[in-house]
C-alpha cells in the first residue's frame, strides 16, 4: 500500500463558522470512504473506550474561490486520488433534497467550490497541493 495524505483546501475568505463547517463536511466526507483513516477504538487506563479518530493528519489549506475551482479540474483525473467537493450551493442548502434539486439545475462551469477534500496517493496529493498554505 502506497503511502497516504489527506488535506481538506477552504476558502480563506470564508467566514470563521463557514470555514468550519466546509472542513467538517469535508472530513466527514472523505472519512466515508478512505479506508483505513479512521482508527479503531481505544482505551483508557480507566477502563473507558474511546471512539477511533483519524490515523492521518489532515492539513487544512488556505486558497480563494477560482484557486478550489482549478484545483477541483487538475485533482478530477488523477488515478489514485479520491477528491470531494463542497460548493456554495450545497453549503446555502438547508435538506439534502434541496441541494440535489439545486444542484442538477447548476452546469459543472457555474458552480463556486468553497472547499475540497483530497484523500489518497501521497505523492500525487502533495503534488497538487504542495504550494497551498495552510489555514491561519
Amino acid at each position: 500500500m502506497t503511502e497516504q495524505k489527506y488535506v481538506i483546501v477552504v476558502d480563506r475568505n470564508l467566514p470563521t463558522g463557514l470555514l468550519a463547517n466546509t472542513a467538517a463536511v469535508l472530513a466527514t466526507s472523505i472519512g466515508r470512504v478512505a479506508e483505513g483513516v479512521v482508527g479503531h477504538s481505544v482505551e483508557d487506563a480507566s477502563g473507558n473506550v474511546h471512539e477511533g479518530i483519524t490515523q492521518l493528519p489532515i492539513a487544512i489549506l488556505a486558497s480563494d474561490g477560482p484557486g478550489i475551482a482549478e484545483l477541483h479540474d487538475r485533482a478530477v483525473p488523477q488515478d489514485g486520488v479520491f477528491m470531494v467537493g463542497f460548493t456554495s450551493t450545497a453549503q446555502r442548502a438547508k435538506r439534502y433534497d434541496e441541494y440535489e434539486q439545486r444542484l442538477a439545475m447548476l452546469e459543472s462551469d457555474e458552480l463556486e467550490y468553497v472547499g475540497l477534500g483530497i484523500f489518497g496517493d501521497a505523492g500525487e496529493v502533495k503534488r497538487l497541493t504542495g504550494n497551498l498554505p495552510l489555514l491561519r
